[in-house]
């Protein structure tokens, strides 16, 4: 069993990307965004995102649409649809985030989003497979 006081943990982390845990089918991440931050538009073609936010404010967009996001909410974002989170707020958005299946390596700690950026562009990020 994996147990997780995950608003506690994701408000914890510092890091713009940390793989908590990866299963057979699915995997947990946390995330902070920075002031002025953002995802980056992204576009996962065969995984599906769930993500709740813990603290801060932030715009979800999603498939051509605007919504804030704050504390609480949680959004879902289909297999190929594109998507970015912005923070608009003044402190750390934080999240976490269960993609279905695995998008990154498992237990995969990224810093920055220049860091998680670079270790795509290297294809070091890429999920376990079969």
């Amino acid at each position: 069993m994996e147990h997780f006081t995950i608003a506690t943990v994701a408000e914890q982390s510092p890091d713009f990307r940390r793989v908590l845990w990866t299963g057979e089918h699915s995997q947990l991440v946390i995330m902070t965004i920075p002031e002025g931050g953002e995802i980056g538009e992204e576009v996962h073609e065969d995984v599906d995102q769930i993500l709740t936010f813990v603290s801060g404010v932030g715009e979800a967009r999603v498939a051509g649409s605007k919504r804030k996001v704050v504390s609480g909410d949680l959004v879902v974002v289909p297999a190929g649809t594109k998507h970015n989170f912005v923070n608009t707020g003044p402190n750390p958005l934080v999240l976490y985030t269960v993609y279905g299946p695995a998008e990154h390596a498992d237990k995969a700690v990224h810093r920055t989003k220049e860091e998680a950026d670079a270790a795509e562009e290297a294809g070091k990020d890429e999920p376990p497979t079969d």
